[in-house]
């Protein structure tokens, strides 16, 4: 059972799989301070000095100003503008991944068309495939032009 497990771990698949997943954490942390302390504070200062973080509706009725006063109360809120910045974060993340696999498909179309270039001919005399540089068709025996 440990040599099969091994034998799992060890996979391609899998391994790939893990490198994934940290990269993808530690991409989504770099994404949401990108949101977070560079994106958001110009959208809420060209929107009127607007913290979007500090923006929720309290379901309390007690006054606070802020997310973090009414946490620490433990009053009932709805956050909505910390879920505005989780959207942006994520439309910025989908959209970084959808450039990444765009250029990965590119990639791999490029090197499907150059391991799809034709390594064979017809003989014109006996129509069997002979290979592009062959001078005589090792079917017939014709002389052929070299390509």
């Amino acid at each position: 059972m440990l040599k099969e497990f091994k034998e799992f771990a060890m996979r391609g698949n899998v391994v790939d799989m893990a490198v994934g997943i940290i990269i993808g954490a530690a991409f989504g942390k770099i994404i949401s301070s990108l949101v977070n302390d560079i994106l958001m504070p110009p959208i809420g200062l060209l929107l009127g000095k607007m913290d979007f973080s500090n923006l929720f509706l309290n379901l309390s009725g007690k006054p606070f100003t802020t997310t973090a006063e009414a946490k620490a109360a433990g009053a009932a809120t709805i956050n909505y503008g910390i879920f505005f910045n989780n959207i942006i974060d994520f439309i910025i993340v989908a959209f970084a991944i959808f450039l990444l696999v765009r250029q990965i498909n590119r990639l791999r179309r490029k090197t499907e068309e150059a391991s799809a270039a034709p390594t064979t001919r017809e003989c014109p005399y006996c129509l069997s495939p002979i290979p592009l540089k062959a001078i005589r068709c090792p079917h017939c025996t014709s002389e052929l032009k070299a390509v």
